[in-house]
């Protein structure tokens, strides 16, 4: 459970699949006065671990990094067991870049991260050096999928610039293992969507089109149908950057 010292803790959903590796990671930050950050999906047992972990603190916030139901479906369900107020991208109380929220772990800064989600916030805490990372960084790999909307690929690539700059000592991703090298993870995460970038130019000069369907099977060779069309998206998000849009 503990993820980082005693003000730091963490507990992993019992969700596991291909997009969320070994389950979605909810990050406790504080003793007292505490933040839940991603309770996850609304899975009985892993929110009633949730309050259980929380049960003795004086006050509790719950953070969402993004609305995807992995991350946010049990938001609103932990906030009525909890008495907490529920912040995050289309929650009761919306996040605002910089917003800060005060732990007795130090003060956690939402930082508006789009890409991986047109909304997309990560959350820093500069007295400990640590960043929270949702889905924009992931414990395991060098890869997350950035194809929900256009424009994403390039605001991803600007997201990452903005968590590399914030120099932090540490990585909480929502899915894997902390990260004790961020500055090489961010990396391995960039250079692998600018590869991914260049296979997709390449590609299109190579086949002479841009159907993202042809594109993708040219890439990525045979994939499982729930994975080809991830990939797919994927492809077209380039395709949009590559054309300028982003």
């Amino acid at each position: 459970m503990n993820a980082g010292g005693p003000q730091v803790r963490s507990l992993l959903a019992p969700n596991p699949g291909p997009f969320t590796l070994g389950g979605t990671r909810s990050y406790i930050v504080g003793e007292r006065q505490v933040a839940i950050i991603d309770p996850g999906p609304r899975l009985e047992s892993h929110l009633r671990r949730l309050a259980g972990a929380v049960a003795s603190a004086e006050s509790v916030v719950v953070l969402v990094t993004h609305a995807h139901g992995d991350h946010a479906a049990g938001a609103e369900e932990l906030g009525r067991r909890t008495g907490a107020e529920v912040w995050g991208p289309g929650e009761a109380r919306d996040l605002g870049d910089g917003q800060a929220l005060a732990t007795d772990a130090g003060t956690v800064v939402a930082i508006s991260t789009p890409g991986h989600s047109r909304r997309h916030f990560c959350f820093h805490i500069p007295e400990r050096g640590a960043l929270f990372t949702g889905d924009m960084i992931l414990g395991e790999g060098d890869t997350t999928w950035v194809g929900e909307y256009r424009g994403g690929v390039a605001e991803y690539l600007d997201s990452l610039d903005r968590m590399e700059a914030l120099n932090a000592g540490i990585l909480y991703p929502g899915h894997g293992k902390p990260l004790h090298a961020p500055a090489t993870a961010i990396a391995r995460f960039r250079r692998h969507k600018l590869t991914r970038i260049d296979q997709v130019r390449r590609a299109v000069a190579a086949t002479g089109t841009t159907d993202a369907r042809t594109l993708t099977r040219h890439v990525y060779g045979d994939l499982p149908p729930d994975t080809f069309e991830m990939a797919a998206s994927g492809v077209v998000a380039i395709l949009d950057y590559l054309s300028g849009s982003g």
